[in-house]
């Protein structure tokens, strides 16, 4: 009699191994992600533990099934084929070191591609990417151990490849319907851009338009955009979402010609937000001093914040992100990662920030609990700062700032991390501040104002907001409970980085991309 098992049975071996990486994989998964919560001090009850691990096998489950599940095919098609004759009675052994190998091999791949520089959460840290490693294994192992009666035949290769692409469940994607409002029209001030991420108007007429490889252009009072970039600037690392950020004008730039400018430093194994200033005359910024740099270094090229305003006290704030391998470090006080710092012009600490004094805090942080703030602005009128956030997959926030208070990232929020894993059980947790609004989906928010002028009178006092990923513009009305939206500039399609009003009353936008454009809207 033949040993060998029909091809069904060899089949059925692969899809019962693929089921069960995945989801010995999710469950892994989502206990890193909870004990990274609970070594924040965060208290988790059984049955909240046990439902977000039910809920990450139910949606990140079908995600890591097809993540995994192209690399442990081709490893053990692999391992099955070389162990046919040689190495039998090492075959299990085998197929699970090739299931290992091609787990890591398909992390290194999609985190080289993808734009977060880890997509799997749990792959973080070397414990995490060892015990993910270490369910594939097993997987491997199951594979081999259901299997090994069965030689590779002709057609199994194509079989199991058929029962993989059948596993693999449709994914939902967030849609957006475009919209646009009546009462305004679009002028293109200036065109060719490279990826613009901040405005900034002088007091003569001029504008300052920042580039993230490092620029600062020029523009007229005429409109008419510099051909030379402004010199003497300071070295920007420039990768994917690190680069130059915003211009400041100092609030006494006529008498001083100070520019605070906000940037990437560093390298990709090294890297900091950091803050410096300088004076531009002729085209040239003089005596660049550094005045802040965000601690510690990370690596990766990912969420630096950068957003900076003017406080009516004459202090400076800065938005910094978490670095996105880096959540916890946002409830960390010894960390600025994920946090809002209060500097003096010089960069030197205000004796009233709130952690002044506090031997474990770092004195600079005014709040904490942010993911990447992305929009900054103060609100004169009611005397609050604002400030809005990216959220992961939802979850994007609008808070009103007060010193010493905890926004609660990554502990507290209403999104889902990009693999529809919970990022945690809690959309709000005590002792963190729950958002004004909040965006679920997303739609990456970046650049606010606070609208005044003449030439909108009922957009007196609202928010406006720009959209990466949503491509709109909106307008939020946070007198209003629960805030009123209107989303305008839907239909032009484009990515939206900065917001501003000009001191002629009129609404200017930034446009994300390679050519990107300054527009101004006009009534």
């Amino acid at each position: 009699m033949s040993n060998r098992l029909p091809w069904s049975k060899v089949v059925l071996a692969f899809a019962t191994a693929l089921v069960t990486g995945a989801l010995l994989g999710s469950i892994v998964q989502t206990q890193i992600n909870l004990l990274a919560l609970r070594g924040l001090g965060v208290e988790i009850g059984i049955g909240t533990w046990l439902g977000t691990t039910l809920e990450d096998a139910a949606k990140f489950g079908p995600v890591y099934l097809m993540v995994f599940g192209v690399g442990f095919l081709i490893s053990q098609v692999t391992a099955m084929a070389l162990t046919r004759r040689v190495l039998q009675s090492w075959r299990r052994v085998s197929c699970a070191l090739a299931a290992a190998v091609g787990l890591w091999v398909t992390f290194t791949l999609v985190d080289a591609m993808a734009p977060p520089p880890t997509l799997i959460a749990a792959t973080r840290a070397p414990e995490g990417m060892l015990a993910m490693l270490v369910t594939a294994a097993i997987a491997g192992w199951v594979f081999a151990a259901m299997a090994s009666a069965a030689p590779r035949r002709k057609g199994n290769a194509s079989a199991v490849a058929a029962v993989l692409l059948a596993a693999v469940p449709a994914l939902p994607f967030d849609q957006a319907s475009a919209q646009s409002g009546p009462g305004y029209q679009l002028e293109t001030v200036v065109s060719g851009l490279e990826h613009p991420w901040s405005l900034a108007f002088l007091p003569d007429g001029r504008m300052l338009v920042t580039e993230r490889p490092g620029r600062l252009r020029i523009i007229t009072r005429d409109g008419e955009l510099l051909p030379e970039p402004v010199t003497g600037m300071p070295e920007v690392f420039n990768q994917a979402q690190a680069g130059l950020f915003e211009v400041l004008p100092a609030p006494d730039f006529v008498e001083s010609g100070y520019l605070y400018l906000s940037y990437a430093c560093g390298t990709e194994q090294a890297n900091h937000t950091c803050l410096a200033r300088g004076r531009l005359a002729n085209g040239e910024l003089q005596g660049v001093e550094e005045v802040f740099r965000a601690m510690p270094a990370k690596v990766g090229a990912a969420h630096y914040g950068g957003r900076i305003t003017w406080l009516p006290d004459g202090t400076l704030v800065m938005g910094l992100g978490d670095g996105f391998d880096y959540r916890e470090e946002a409830q960390k006080l010894s960390s600025h990662l994920g946090t809002l710092v209060r500097l003096n012009p010089d960069g030197s600490v205000p004796d009233d920030n709130p952690f002044v004094g506090d031997p474990e805090a770092l004195p600079e942080i005014y709040s904490y609990g942010h993911r990447n703030i992305q929009g900054l602005a103060f609100d004169h009128e009611k005397r609050r700062l604002i400030a809005h956030e990216h959220g992961p997959r939802g979850g994007d926030e609008i808070n009103v700032i007060e010193a010493g208070v905890n926004y609660g990232w990554p502990v507290a929020t209403h999104g889902l991390d990009y693999t529809w894993a919970r990022v945690t059980p809690f959309t709000e947790y005590p002792g963190t501040r729950q958002p004004e609004l909040h965006w679920t989906p997303s739609i990456a928010p970046s650049g606010l104002a606070i609208y005044s002028g003449d030439p909108f009178p009922d957009w007196q006092g609202q928010l406006l907001v720009g959209a990466l990923a949503d491509q709109a513009v909106y307008r939020v009305s946070l007198a209003e409970q629960p805030p009123g939206q209107h989303r305008l500039l839907g239909e032009l399609g484009v990515r939206i980085r900065d917001v501003r009003v000009g001191p002629d009353g009129l609404v200017y936008l930034l446009t994300d991309a390679a050519s990107g454009q300054l527009l101004r809207l006009v009534p």
